[in-house]
């Protein structure tokens, strides 16, 4: 049967006490919606459906994608009147998958599982069961433990609330019966809304067998409401995230303090310190070792590599046993090739660094092509930029600079060239040759410094 996936996205959030919509509030710095998009997407639907409502237009600015179909709610009247308005634009031949854009963490594999049991004799339900099953609607069964209606909690007696299943609001069910029992929904009840719920009761009452399929953990199903739930969801996917990675091989020493924000790929016997924060799509390549403090963005970082702490990197790319840090930044563009050196408060910015080079200390290279076996003096800088226009450095394989060197680009640096310590090189430095450029040092006798006059 094909799949339209239907997800509600109208909320305001008001308890969010935020400017930003509620499904663009970030978890692990991406917006909520985000996560169930791209959830939706690995079960290849045919069609994604989002309802939107307050704030629209920065909620499809910030989900931009061709494959999405934007519907508006302009007057929020509950969830089944949200899903009406995605329905004129699905047959009645597909199945209907409703998912909440405030609801990140469900997996595509429970997804699969629910729309796997809905046909055009049945529905299915997503349940959970929880221990405090407060602010949700009770999953209510009959004797024979057939699910026979939903009760929203806030029309709940004393003995439904006592039930610890809950409903999730994701439910899989064919757009054919969905679209009649929608169209009959009477907003009957102490919300004066039409409830999506309302379709289970429909649906028992024509025969249609109604499955709930119950949730993995209480985590998969959380909804976030106000920036405390946020919280408790962001703890929820941190610990999964680093739980994927330990049981890879990855050595975390905490995993509390680990936060996967991306795609990660990690080789044999990978370390990864405390409050580290990988972005994008992070490789790391065998026994790389990642200091507490760091912050890995799109990076490919080669083997037996120590990015040492409270270094960034982003955009990077390394070749094996490189020395990152520590407090170094690595900025888009930068390749380094084996066994090269960055060190402390050194910046590099779209610069290639040759193997077996080094720059240590307080330096900043930046639009730079540096050889192999290239030493660079503490407080060098490459003069890159006119105020306009960026300007490359070339230094060749085996250069000494010395320490406080200012590169005034464009300029070439020779093979094997030494610069002597606080130079200023403007012109060509040729191959095998030691340049010093500096202004004679002398003294003035009889100067005083000045002095503040009295008040």
């Amino acid at each position: 049967m094909p799949l339209s996936v239907v997800i509600l996205a109208a909320g305001q959030g008001k308890r969010m006490a935020s400017d930003l919509p509620k499904v663009l509030q970030p978890l692990a710095g991406r917006p909520l919606l985000a996560h169930v998009i791209e959830t939706a997407r690995r079960l290849a639907p045919d069609t994604i459906h989002i309802v939107y409502g307050h704030g629209g237009e920065r909620v499809r600015e910030a989900l931009p994608a061709p494959d999405l179909h934007w519907v508006l709610q302009a007057e929020q009247k509950g969830t089944g009147h949200a899903v009406a308005q995605a329905m004129p634009a699905i047959p009645d031949g597909h199945g209907v998958l409703v998912l909440y854009g405030d609801v990140p963490l469900v997996k595509a594999a429970t997804l699969a599982s629910l729309v796997a049991r809905a046909g055009p004799r049945s529905l299915a339900l997503l349940s959970a069961r929880l221990p405090d099953p407060a602010g949700y609607g009770r999953v209510i069964r009959d004797g024979a433990g057939r699910v026979v209606r939903i009760v929203e909690e806030r029309d709940a007696n004393r003995e439904e609330k006592a039930v610890e299943e809950v409903n999730t609001g994701l439910l899989a069910v064919p757009a054919g019966r969905l679209r009649g029992w929608l169209a009959a929904l009477r907003p009957d009840n102490a919300q004066g809304e039409y409830y999506l719920t309302d379709c289970i009761g429909a649906a028992v009452r024509e025969g249609v067998t109604v499955e709930a399929v119950v949730a993995g953990s209480a985590g998969e199903v959380l909804g976030v409401n106000d920036k405390v739930q946020l919280a408790e969801v962001e703890a929820v996917h941190r610990r999964e995230r680093a739980t994927e990675l330990m049981r890879a091989g990855v050595t975390i020493v905490d995993p509390a303090r680990v936060d996967i924000r991306g795609q990660v790929e990690c080789g044999r016997d990978v370390v990864l310190e405390i409050n580290v924060i990988l972005e994008g799509t992070v490789k790391l390549g065998d026994r790389v070792r990642v200091g507490p403090g760091c912050v890995l963005r799109d990076c490919d970082i080669g083997a037996d590599t120590e990015i040492r702490a409270h270094s960034i990197l982003d955009g990077a790319a390394t070749g094996t046993r490189c020395i990152v840090g520590p407090f170094a930044r690595l900025r888009p563009g930068t390749r380094l090739a084996d066994d090269v050196h960055i060190g402390n408060f050194v910046e590099v910015k779209k610069s290639e660094i040759g193997a077996g080079s080094k720059a240590n200390h307080l330096s900043y290279v930046g639009d730079t092509t540096i050889g192999a076996k290239v030493n660079v003096g503490a407080g060098t800088v490459t003069c890159n930029y006119d105020g306009v226009n960026k300007h490359c450095t070339t230094i060749g394989d085996g250069a000494f600079i010395g320490s406080g060197t200012m590169l005034v680009a464009p300029v070439s640096v020779g093979e094997d060239a030494t610069i002597g310590a606080g130079s200023t090189i403007t012109k060509p430095a040729p191959a095998g040759k030691l340049t010093v450029e500096r202004s004679r040092q002398q003294t003035v006798e009889n100067w005083k410094r000045p002095e503040k006059k009295p008040d």
